[in-house]
């Protein structure tokens, strides 16, 4: 099986997983069709549209949170589903429940990450700030804060999140349950569970694109390979290649920073830099007044950008967590299932 640290292979450990989910000569009826068909042409529709137009759009901002934005609304649509399929929770197969639950608290626990290192690009923006307000004043003094306040955000960013770190193993783990579980006699499960198989691949591309971008590396993609006969495929693979190759076309320009808006930060601050040594020779000048200007310009997008993407992090983590709570509700009433201690333990946790 191909590990996340290996980009170039795909990951299909054990061939079709549609064989196991449709096998051949079974049938659904035009319901259940109906509804597969609505949730991956609707799946298709959001891939097309992440795809980016031109080659700058990804890692920017915008992209970043608009791939969180449709990753929440497919999260949204299989509970839909399920609500449609009108499948009884006592009717869930363990294996599913046990997957399901699983599988949530591995994205809750990558969302915590996320967030973790956009609050700390976040507290960069201190740094920054004062950087700015000490340029105002334009004495050595204020200067040689600046300087130093320069030299503090460029340490500050260049430092290595260890629970970003820690998403790369869990991302991992994910890949494994890409192994579908096979269902017997029920021809909604079968619907599910394909459907499920569209989520979890949007869910670990969109994941491990977070990754990288804030990483700084190629080396955390995945390669998916998509077969079967799901409407979404097409979509998928063309997305997958279109940005796997910017990315290791970014990657390969020696670009130590991936995410748009930072880079812009971090080349103002490196043509600014020169100027602030340089002292009272050089600050009075219309070139230091521009890259001033463009430095508080650039480092306000930025941080318009770090609360944006944060809120839509956040409204995932809801997400799951929410669909997460009502199945463990559903399963307590129906006395079907009494949750094992270690899903207390992770709620308690993630909360």
């Amino acid at each position: 099986m191909s590990r996340i640290q290996d980009p170039h292979k795909a990951f299909f450990p054990h061939g079709n997983p549609f064989r196991m989910i449709l096998p051949k000569g079974s049938s659904l009826s035009s319901k259940l069709l109906a509804l597969l068909n609505k949730f991956e042409e609707t799946l298709a529709g959001r891939l097309r549209k992440l795809k980016p137009m031109h080659k700058d759009d990804v890692f920017s901002f915008s992209w970043l949170i608009l791939a969180m934005q449709l990753l929440s609304e497919t999260h949204s649509d299989i509970k839909t589903l399920i609500t449609e399929l009108e499948l009884p929770v006592y009717d869930w197969d363990d294996k599913w429940i046990d997957i399901y639950l699983d599988n949530s608290v591995k994205l809750l626990d990558i969302c915590n990450g996320f967030n973790s290192e956009l609050s700390r690009l976040s507290q960069g923006q201190l740094l920054l700030h004062l950087v700015l307000r000490n340029l105002e004043g334009k004495s050595p003094d204020d200067l040689l804060k600046a300087k130093s306040s320069v030299d503090s955000w460029r340490h500050h960013i260049a430092n290595e999140n260890v629970r970003i770190e820690k998403c790369i193993p869990i991302i991992d783990k994910l890949m494994e349950s890409l192994e579908l579980p096979k269902v017997k006699n029920s021809a909604k499960g079968k619907v599910l569970m394909r459907a499920m198989y569209g989520v979890k691949m949007e869910t670990l591309f969109i994941c491990s694109i977070f990754v990288s971008a804030f990483t700084g590396t190629d080396k955390k993609l995945i390669d998916l390979k998509v077969t079967g006969t799901s409407l979404w495929a097409g979509a998928f693979n063309d997305l997958q290649t279109s940005v796997h190759t910017e990315v290791k076309n970014l990657v390969s320009c020696g670009r130590n920073v991936l995410l748009k808006e930072l880079e812009a930060v971090d080349n103002s601050v490196t043509e600014l830099y020169p100027m602030i040594q340089e002292a009272n020779e050089s600050v009075e000048s219309e070139t230091f007044q521009k890259s001033f200007t463009d430095l508080g310009e650039k480092a306000d997008k930025l941080s318009s950008g770090l609360d944006q993407l944060t809120k839509e992090v956040d409204g995932f983590f809801q997400i799951v967590l929410s669909g997460r709570d009502a199945l463990l509700c559903n399963l307590r009433v129906s006395g079907v299932f009494d949750p094992p201690k270690k899903y207390k333990r992770e709620e308690q946790l993630v909360r």
